[in-house]
């Protein structure tokens, strides 16, 4: 029997850093279970070139990322999600959209690295740790057993992981 590929959609206000490197991180560590998607309420139109930066120089295939807007997943004819997941506070605030096929929801917010001042070491600092602590909620999501967890226990998985800090899961990551 075929495994199910779930769909998974990461929101942010301007869908230029964390929801980006979401989208490509659940891709790698989903292993073929989930088909990652990204969007913004006021999407910037730009990926943030230190989120471009960061993936590529640790192999994270980059060529079809791209700042949209939550409305093209909201529209007729767009993939259905099984998954929304907001990773900014700003977003998880707003009216969203009727998601088709009522998706599961959670807040898994992320400091912005994109609003990080200072010097570059600073910069790609603040983007380390936003894709630090999205690659471990990612990875704790793609390991559940979704298949065989009612919908309340999922629930409160979720919602768990959002709590989650980059200290609990992998933290002797070298990339850090």
């Amino acid at each position: 029997m075929a495994q199910r590929t779930y769909n998974v959609l990461f929101l942010c206000t301007g869908n230029s850093a964390r929801s980006i490197m979401a989208e490509a991180l659940i891709g790698h560590w989903g292993m073929g279970r989930f088909h990652g998607y990204s969007a913004g309420s006021q999407p910037k139109g730009t990926v943030h070139p230190l989120a471009l930066q960061l993936l590529e120089s640790l192999n994270f295939p980059t060529a079809d990322l791209r700042s949209k807007s939550w409305g093209e997943f909201a529209r007729p004819g767009a993939p259905q999600m099984d998954f929304v997941f907001t990773v900014c506070d700003n977003a998880a605030a707003e009216v969203c959209p009727i998601w088709p096929g009522q998706p599961m929801t959670a807040h898994w917010g992320v400091a912005d690295p994109a609003a990080v001042e200072g010097d570059e070491v600073t910069r790609v600092q603040a983007f380390r740790t936003a894709l630090r602590e999205l690659e471990n909620r990612i990875r704790i999501f793609a390991a559940l057993p979704i298949g065989s967890l009612d919908t309340l226990r999922l629930q409160e998985e979720l919602d768990a992981i959002g709590g989650k800090t980059a200290a609990t899961a992998n933290a002797g990551d070298p990339r850090s």
